[in-house]
């Protein structure tokens, strides 16, 4: 992933993503120009998917729970 698209925080990629949907749902772009846009989409996409994960990643950790209610163990390093 570019640079670039690792400094957007999650609402910018969302707020990008969401304005490519619009100007792909409308129908109006140039065939060229609408591949580059699903292109970029398909990166957001995946930006904000892996944002989503650190941030579960890291309530589990905060909580010590996970998603279905187990707890977590500490583990120590020896």
């Amino acid at each position: 992933m570019s640079d670039i698209l690792e400094s957007l925080s999650f609402e910018q990629a969302m707020a990008e993503l969401e304005t490519l949907v619009k100007r792909l749902e409308e129908g109006r772009l140039p065939l060229e120009e609408a591949i580059s846009a699903f292109e970029r989409g398909a990166l957001l996409k995946k930006h904000c998917e892996q944002k989503l994960l650190a941030a579960k990643m890291r309530v589990e950790q905060i909580t010590g729970m996970t998603e279905n209610g187990a707890k977590l163990e500490a583990f120590n390093v020896s």
